[in-house]
């Protein structure tokens, strides 16, 4: 038995809304309970740092060195050994547009990931790319890009949870197919005309990957993929690292959604941890100045940033609590993959994956399920 003693835990309230209480929180592989410490058990002292559910990350392609599609055998675990250091305790590692079979070795590789015995959890995968518009490619290198064909995934729908697609590109059909088959379709990279978007969300997509980044955005006459994601019920991705969406445009997302429907990702490369140099995206040259990296063009790719940071920046730009911006990277992204009733909050019977940081963000420690 352990438990975790002084801490200001991040828990649901009557409504479901996540606010701060004091108590201990004692488990094994699950919570057990909430309230008073166990006597004999082992001891995590919070020293008045916040406790949260896990951080649960949706759409990172690597770090510390690491890319999810590297062919290295222990590529993905040490992406895994890593994350706890940024308060991620589950993630989705998530794909390029890259030769199809190279994406097919690399989805194998997740589904054997997904028993890793250490590390932040691997939830299954995203798959980004390959079904998109080539005017939205962003860093997606051009020539893997293809026609949608379900048949080049039909073997990996317990893999995949989220497929981004250009809906122009990939057509209603094959929404249809990913949504019936249980996977949770994310528009993204995409040329589309706000109606375009809005009948895609209405066949299935109700979701969009990296609001802003990579898709028509808003325009009085010609809204695009931008106003259909404020203008529905569509779940936002979110990269709070204020180089691909500024303060500005944050705020605007907390006011136009309601916070249930904004999930913060990093959508992190290989460089992220490293500081500034050399790196790579999807077989392509990446260069990183502080907290920018762009392709040799200029491109923004991919970021460098942490989990923890985006967090800290979308609070600190909206002026969410921290209580309510924790549901935005645990109980948000937990509820889209459908597995809320086993992670995602501090509650009797989930996961025990805790996520313990100071008032400033910075982790003090990360605990995850064994």
């Amino acid at each position: 038995m352990k438990t975790i003693i002084n801490g200001r835990l991040i828990v649901p309230d009557a409504n479901g809304d996540f606010t701060i209480c004091a108590g201990a929180v004692n488990f094994d592989e699950k919570i057990i309970s909430i309230g008073a410490p166990f006597d004999g058990a082992e001891i995590f002292d919070a020293a008045g740092a916040y406790v949260a559910p896990g951080f649960i990350n949706v759409h990172i392609h690597g770090a510390a060195g690491v890319d999810a599609m590297d062919d290295e055998p222990d590529a993905l675990q040490r992406l895994a050994d890593f994350l706890p250091t940024t308060g991620v305790t589950s993630f989705l590692p998530t794909t390029m547009t890259m030769p199809i079979e190279k994406i097919h070795r690399t989805l194998e590789r997740v589904r054997a990931g997904k028993n890793f015995s250490r590390g932040a959890k691997i939830l299954g995968a995203h798959w980004e790319g390959s079904f998109i518009n080539k005017k939205f490619c962003g860093a997606q290198d051009t020539q893997y890009i293809m026609p949608a064909d379900f048949a080049l995934i039909k073997n990996f729908v317990d893999v995949i949870k989220i497929i981004t697609v250009a809906p122009e590109v990939a057509g209603l059909d094959f929404i249809n197919r990913c949504h019936g088959a249980g996977i949770v379709v994310s528009i993204g990279h995409s040329g589309a005309t706000y109606e375009e978007a809005m009948a895609a969300i209405e066949c299935g997509a109700n979701r969009v990957t990296h609001l802003f980044n990579a898709q028509t955005g808003l325009h009085h006459r010609k809204p695009g993929v931008v106003g259909a994601a404020l203008d529905s019920t569509a779940n936002v991705e979110l990269i709070a690292d204020n180089v691909h969406v500024s303060p500005a445009a944050q705020r605007i997302v907390a006011k136009c959604k309601p916070r249930s429907q904004i999930i913060l990702i990093t959508d992190s490369m290989r460089a992220c941890g490293l500081g500034d140099g050399e790196s790579e995206l999807g077989g392509q040259k990446v260069f990183v100045k502080g907290n920018v990296a762009t392709l040799a063009d200029g491109t923004i790719a991919g970021s460098v940033a942490k989990m923890n940071d985006v967090l800290k920046n979308f609070c600190t730009n909206t002026g969410l609590d921290v209580a309510a911006g924790v549901e935005l990277v645990t109980k948000n992204p937990a509820r889209e993959l459908g597995c809320f009733d086993a992670l995602g909050s501090l509650e009797v019977g989930k996961a025990a994956d805790f996520t313990i940081f100071d008032d400033n963000f910075n982790i003090v420690r990360t605990i995850v399920r064994s």
